[in-house]
């Protein structure tokens, strides 16, 4: 298992995981398929702002599999990407032009768009991009010990509870989905619909991994719940209930555990008053 990181200065912070597909350049939205359900799902789109007019609407095609991460290259203009390699120098750097795929290496590898950038004064500058492979660094549970083996204090050890990735798209879902208890504001009359959500995230965020389709939202509830509840105990296994029930249930239940805090919500709507502070004019 995989997960992919795309970030840069000034570039929403996104990640991806096995089975998914991350479309970036200047407007990329063309590019998503909406005639394959299938793939509407695994495909997401990711506008990269301040981009000069002459950079392609479509820059990269980052594909996320089992073992390997590969980019398909769209753009017309220069580029170069640089990653740790066994190499002489220790590091390599390559033009790429259109066309062209490339596995990328796990570790930081880095794509300078030359010129891609357009300034405040008019003028273009390099737009850096840094993707970033992590494989599943999660170990297998260790064999279970007879009672009466080992150290006691080795019993005692308290273990990680199972969480959301920060900054994931699940986890600013169950932000929206968990904040009128967050904010203390829990006789809010209905949970957020679907619509509700994904503009809590593209205002919090800037980028909501297409989440204006339903059938994202709903994915990222599911799992939300599975977490949250249990196997034993998720309203969504158990076919019980209206549809609206087990939402406002899966937010409660989403905040008492802290999948997410006050803090996350305070953080991100901070964060959310930063980006949309208009720059300063001369």
């Amino acid at each position: 298992m995989l997960r992919v990181t795309l970030r840069g200065a000034g570039l929403p912070t996104v990640t991806v995981g096995t089975g998914e597909t991350l479309l970036f350049g200047r407007s990329p939205h063309y590019a998503v398929p909406e005639d394959d359900p299938d793939a509407a799902v695994s495909v997401s789109a990711l506008v990269l702002p301040r981009c000069a007019p002459h950079v392609s609407r479509l820059l990269g095609e980052l594909t996320v599999g089992d073992e390997i991460a590969r980019l398909r290259w769209h753009g017309a203009g220069e580029t170069q990407v640089a990653s740790l390699f066994d190499a002489p120098g220790g590091a390599r750097r390559v033009t790429i032009t259109e066309g062209i795929s490339l596995l990328l290496d796990e570790g930081e590898n880095q794509l300078v768009v030359m010129r891609g950038r357009k300034g405040p004064d008019g003028t273009f500058d390099d737009l850096s991009i840094v993707v970033e492979v992590q494989g599943d660094s999660s170990e297998p549970p260790p064999r279970p010990r007879p009672e009466g083996e080992g150290d006691e204090d080795d019993a005692m050890a308290t273990a990680p509870a199972p969480r959301l990735m920060p900054q994931s798209r699940e986890w600013y879902v169950a932000l929206a989905l968990a904040e009128p208890w967050l904010a203390g504001t829990d006789d809010y009359p209905r949970p957020p619909s679907n619509r509700e959500i994904y503009e809590r995230v593209l205002h919090w965020h800037g980028y909501a991994w297409n989440l204006q389709r339903s059938q994202r939202v709903d994915d990222a509830i599911r799992s939300i719940s599975a977490l949250a509840f249990g196997p034993k105990d998720d309203p969504f296994r158990a076919g019980a209930g209206r549809a609206q029930n087990v939402r406002f249930a899966v937010g409660r239940r989403t905040a008492e555990v802290r999948l997410v805090t006050p803090e996350d919500l305070e953080a991100v709507d901070r964060a959310a008053t930063r980006r949309n502070v208009p720059p300063a004019h001369a």
